[in-house]
């Protein structure tokens, strides 16, 4: 073995010998293979038929995967199982419909292939976990980290919801496939894992000033591979293999990290709360933006919201100004006592606010000096995703500024999690810094 697979963290996790640098303990991950190669064309049989999943199985994919990749899989695996070919129309949906309907078509069996990107590993990995059966994913395109993450984004009732599902038994990318998918989806990849930043340093505000579980380790696992990906992201779209194996790899161990940790606090915090406002908001036929292009936008304004207050004197905090019926007004009534039920618990009153603000003094220094070690400038992540040719402003994303805006003061009522966009707006000042 070369000493670069040695002390390569991915390898080091799949043998458990990867040490935590939380608890100084060896490590792994309960995914039986992960294999990352310039081509796996003709190699599948081998990769499923090692994990034994059955003598029955249902490869899933839509229109669009299963011409790019799904048929050479059934082809493959059919040479030891029967499949059922499960294809999805083209565009699918990650809702309950489409996870019974999958359910429906691989009831008889034994475990699930997925091959596609975001929303057939998602559907997937809900039914595979509705049905208590394994599964595996071939990946189509390198556009978000949830490959070998342990739960999937799923509406319900047109509220998307984070949802405990299976962790797969093997994650597969060919990387010829990957750098052949379209520009926008790999550039999505690369928005998604742009976040890493400012996901880290809203963890580190809610472990300073409220205690909350913090881990290292998920971070520690892309010390070797952001660098490079984010030193060379033009050659992303230039069919560069190191690129893309840099960005494959990115993403594969920032699941990895969510899934070590329990849930999505390593790379999901108030940036993908601004992402998932949009996808409820937006209007039916509208042209839909990828995840990692919203992510990647809301990255930038939550690096600027972040450097403002951080390089700023502590907050003082007042008494939440939201209250039930402004969430109703905003989301409609039901869904907006659903949202309501989970920020409440970190809504603020008076008593509550004077005991945080004199919480903030005493712990900025510690958090300024926290958030300054692992922050990367908004300028640089612009770059970063300006010389992709990614999106870096709402305009790019087809949305216009007030609306935009909204999204940013609205978002953090989506979930319980609390990010810089809950300090800044009970500090007054959300609404300028959104507007910056």
């Amino acid at each position: 073995m070369k000493s670069e697979a040695v002390n390569d963290p991915l390898a080091q996790l799949l043998r458990g010998q990867w040490i935590d640098p939380d608890s100084g303990a060896a490590n792994g991950v309960d995914i039986d293979s992960i294999a990352i190669e310039d081509t796996l064309d003709g190699g599948e049989a081998e990769l499923v038929g090692a994990l034994r999943l059955g003598h029955r199985l249902a490869v899933v994919s839509d229109v669009v995967t299963h011409a790019v990749m799904g048929a050479r899989v059934e082809r493959a695996l059919a040479r030891f199982a029967r499949i059922d070919s499960v294809v999805l129309p083209h565009a699918p949906h990650a809702d309950l419909a489409t996870v019974d309907a999958v359910r429906a078509q691989s009831a008889a069996a034994n475990a699930l292939i997925a091959v596609g990107a975001g929303t057939i590993n998602d559907v997937a990995k809900y039914a595979a976990a509705r049905d208590a059966k394994p599964y595996v994913v071939f990946a189509t395109a390198p556009s978000m980290n949830g490959y070998t993450s342990a739960n999937a984004a799923i509406t319900i009732a047109g509220r998307k919801q984070t949802l405990p599902a299976t962790l797969a038994r093997g994650v597969f990318m060919d990387l010829a496939v990957l750098s052949a998918a379209p520009p926008r989806m790999i550039r999505a990849g690369l928005g998604d894992s742009l976040c890493r930043a400012t996901a880290q340093v809203d963890w580190l505000l809610s472990h300073r000033l409220l205690d909350t579980p913090y881990r290292r380790a998920p971070f520690a696992l892309l010390e070797g591979d952001e660098p490079r990906l984010f030193d060379a992201p033009e050659a992303l779209l230039k069919g560069d293999p190191a690129a893309m194996r840099a960005l494959a790899r990115t993403l594969v161990l920032s699941g990895i990290g969510m899934t070590m940790c329990g849930g999505s606090y390593p790379a999901s915090q108030g940036e993908h709360l601004i992402s998932h406002y949009l996808d409820m908001r937006s209007e039916p036929g509208t042209p839909q933006n990828l995840h990692g292009e919203q992510v990647a936008v809301a990255t930038l304004t939550m690096a600027r919201l972040q450097e403002a207050m951080v390089d700023a004197p502590a907050p003082v905090l007042r008494a939440t100004q939201a209250d039930e019926r402004l969430l109703q007004n905003h989301f409609g009534r039901d869904v907006g006592a659903d949202y309501w039920r989970d920020f409440a618990a970190k809504r603020i009153d008076a008593a509550q606010a004077a005991v945080l603000t004199r919480r903030a003094a005493a712990q900025w220094p510690t958090l300024q000096r926290d958030a300054r070690a692992v922050r990367i400038p908004a300028a640089r992540l612009a770059s970063i995703m300006r010389r992709a040719g990614g999106p870096v402003c709402a305009a790019d994303l087809g949305i216009d500024d007030a609306a935009w805006h909204t999204a940013v003061r609205y978002a953090r009522f989506l979930r319980e999690r609390f990010t810089f966009l809950d300090l800044a707006d009970d500090a007054g000042v959300l609404a300028t810094l959104a507007a910056a």
